[in-house]
């Protein structure tokens, strides 16, 4: 399969300078918007068919996260898009120097399944922003809301700048193949690998959202029941599918058994205590992920939940503590609702086994000592960080989102993602005014004592 001539077609249109236009950004960020409030009902159910989606967790975590970031976007917009002043050094003067965002060109966006909606339209709320065009790639494995995706874009947005591409393996494959201005994937390393060798061809840049490992660490100066439900809300939401969940948690020994009865108890108050009947408890997105998990039940005391449906992708909240840090569970992303505790024996210990594992995406820390609190947020590696609670941070529209190292590179979200899908360009503007002859040669040493103190 050729996709070069839709690539060919947004190429010629952005060239016609359409995009460059705010009135034509703000109509397109509008009709996002428009989008998923003329659909909302369609939205939420191929939400609930694909990952069994709760209404209220798929509209906050899904829907409203688009139209907030729209309304967010839309109110800033003209301010980001105008030129920024810089002060100009005394060699360059008299002149005028600022920075001109300019958009890029044509963006390949490649969905994830976990946030099926999200994952595509706020990058693209972002791309749209910036003045770019679009091929939107959404993910096979969330293949209902992929097809609403497909039908509905052609219907709200600019068909000439933005197009939906449906397919796995051989259409990514194809896509990866152009010379798109800008890539930008959320998913694994695994597959951001391929991402990035297929764009260094072109010298394409790229953003990646990934994941990683992300860890909480809780002392016995946290108020053990907040921070549960907190957790528990954190850690499950979305079958515990999310990329910034928490992952594993790092406490003493002593605080083991009321930190896990404080969960057990946030289990059954959210989702009963058969989660399976639950209309809060959302389902795994496809029987191979769902076998996947059940194999991470080996290592580790199951306190707590451990069974799991594989032909009804169905996997309850479960606790295991104490795992081998080798163990699967301890050095693979969960990705799923299965919550490690390891015990240690102080914050010392629990940031030294941080530091020595990959950066991840997201880093958590229970406790009133602000010492501890500081000394987490300056030393601690990750994407995005919460003080006492997890995920909250990407409620802030100004916070930007994004990983470092092996959890991703690039960052979108409010003004970082107009940023990001934009070329920040330096303009210099000078008069014509007689120069100094200093600037010039024949080069003398009178001359050069006199550039050595101005500079």
């Amino acid at each position: 399969m050729n996709y070069q001539h839709l690539l060919d077609q947004q190429k010629e249109y952005f060239n016609s300078n359409v995009t460059r236009d705010l009135n034509w950004r703000i109509q397109q960020l509008k009709q996002v918007k428009q989008l998923v409030i003329d659909n909302e009902e369609a939205l939420l159910k191929a939400l609930k068919t694909d990952l069994q989606k709760p209404e209220q967790e798929a509209w906050t975590t899904e829907l409203s996260y688009i139209t907030g970031d729209v309304d967010h976007v839309l109110k800033h917009l003209k301010k980001w898009a105008k030129p920024r002043k810089v002060k100009t050094s005394l060699v360059a003067m008299p002149g005028k120097s600022f920075i001109q965002p300019e958009p890029l060109g044509s963006v390949l966006i490649m969905g994830a399944w976990n946030y099926p909606l999200q994952l595509v339209f706020a990058p693209l709320v972002a791309v749209i922003a910036a003045g770019n065009c679009a091929v939107i790639k959404p993910s096979d494995l969330a293949p209902a809301v992929s097809a609403i995706i497909a039908k509905l874009v052609p219907k709200y947005l600019d068909n000439s700048a933005f197009a939906v591409v449906e397919g796995a393996i051989p259409e990514t494959t194809a896509l990866l193949e152009l010379p798109f201005d800008h890539i930008m994937y959320t998913g694994n390393g695994a597959v951001a690998r391929i991402v990035m060798a297929a764009a260094a061809k072109h010298l394409t840049p790229v953003t990646l959202e990934l994941g990683g490992k992300s860890p909480v660490y809780l002392d016995k100066s946290a108020n053990i029941n907040i921070a549960a439900q907190r957790l528990a809300w954190g850690k499950w939401m979305n079958a515990g599918q999310t990329c910034i969940a928490p992952d594993y948690l790092l406490t003493s020994e002593e605080l083991v058994e009321p930190l896990v009865n404080a969960l057990i108890k946030q289990v059954n108050e959210m989702f009963s205590q058969d989660p399976s009947t639950s209309n809060s408890y959302g389902r795994i997105v496809n029987q191979r992920h769902t076998e996947r998990l059940s194999t991470y039940l080996d290592s580790g005391e199951v306190v707590f939940g451990g069974k799991f449906d594989i032909e009804n992708k169905f996997f309850q909240p479960t606790i295991v503590v104490n795992p081998a840090l080798d163990s699967k569970l301890m050095s693979e992303e969960i990705f799923g609702p299965i919550f490690p505790i390891i015990t240690v024996d102080n914050y010392p210990a629990a940031k030294e086994l941080v530091i020595n594992r990959e950066k991840p995406l997201a880093a958590y820390i229970f406790s009133k000592d602000k010492n501890q609190q500081n000394d987490w947020v300056n030393t601690i590696s990750s994407g995005s960080q919460c003080v006492n609670d997890v995920i909250m941070f990407n409620a802030v529209p100004d916070l930007p989102f994004g990983g470092t190292g092996p959890s991703g590179m690039g960052q979108y979200s409010g003004k970082s993602g107009f940023d990001n899908f934009s070329h920040l360009k330096s303009v210099l503007k000078r008069p014509f005014f007689k120069d100094l002859p200093v600037r010039f040669a024949p080069y003398t040493d009178l001359k050069f004592k006199l550039l050595r103190k101005i500079r």
